[in-house]
C-alpha cells in the first residue's frame, strides 16, 4: 500500500502580504523558511515532485534534503492573470475583479488568468498520472493545488476548496482512500 504526500510549499512574501501568488516564481521568505525547519516528515525513501517552481522546490529542500526529484509542471497553482501580485485592496474597486470575485471562482476566469476548474482539471490529470504508480511520493506544491486535489478526492466530506487549503509547509497524507493531516514540528 503506497502512500501520497501532498505538502505545501513554505511562506513567501506575497503569502505574508496577503498578494494573489499563483504564476510568479518566489522564493521562500526568511520566516517561511525558519517556519519549515521546525518540520519534520519522516517519509522513508519515496519518489519526490515538485511544480518546478523556486518556492516548491526549496520547501522539498529545506524538508527532506538533497533528494533527486521529478517537476511537474501541471501541479502549479492557479494563474491569477491580471491579479497577479496583487491584494484585495489594490483590486477591491476594479469592475472585473468585483465580477470575479462575485462568481463562482470555479468557473469566473481573472482576465488574462485562468479558473479554478481549468487549474483543478489538469492538477487532477496529473495526479492521476501519478496515482497509478504503486510507491511512495511526495509533492510539495501549492496550497489552491492541494486543496482542489482534497475537495476531488473527498466529496462526501462537504468541505470547500478552502476548508481543504493547508498552512504553510503542511499537508496531507492519502492511503488507500483515507488521508491525515501533516505538519507537526520537531
Amino acid at each position: 500500500m503506497s502512500t501520497i504526500y501532498l505538502i505545501r510549499h513554505g511562506k513567501t512574501a506575497a503569502n505574508e502580504q496577503h498578494l494573489y501568488c499563483g504564476s510568479t516564481d518566489l522564493s521562500l521568505s526568511e520566516g517561511g523558511i525558519a517556519d519549515l525547519k521546525q518540520l519534520h516528515y519522516p517519509v522513508g525513501s519515496p519518489r519526490f515532485v515538485t511544480s518546478g517552481m523556486k518556492r516548491t522546490n526549496q520547501t522539498l529542500q529545506i524538508l527532506f534534503g538533497d533528494v533527486p526529484f521529478s517537476v511537474e509542471p501541471q501541479f502549479r497553482e492557479v494563474d491569477f492573470g491580471d491579479f497577479e501580485m496583487q491584494s484585495y485592496e489594490t483590486l477591491k474597486q476594479r469592475p472585473d475583479y468585483q465580477q470575479w470575485l462575485s462568481g463562482n471562482n470555479d468557473e469566473n476566469i481573472p482576465p488574462h488568468g485562468e479558473s479554478g476548474a481549468q487549474m483543478t482539471q489538469r492538477v487532477i490529470a496529473a495526479f492521476d498520472r501519478y496515482a497509478k504508480v504503486q510507491e511512495d511520493l511526495v509533492i510539495v506544491t501549492h496550497g489552491g493545488v492541494i486543496a482542489a486535489l482534497m475537495a476531488h478526492l473527498f466529496p462526501e466530506e462537504g468541505k470547500n476548496r478552502y476548508q481543504w487549503q493547508p498552512q504553510p509547509g503542511h499537508g496531507y497524507a492519502l492511503t488507500n482512500h483515507t488521508y491525515a493531516v501533516l505538519g507537526s514540528a520537531t
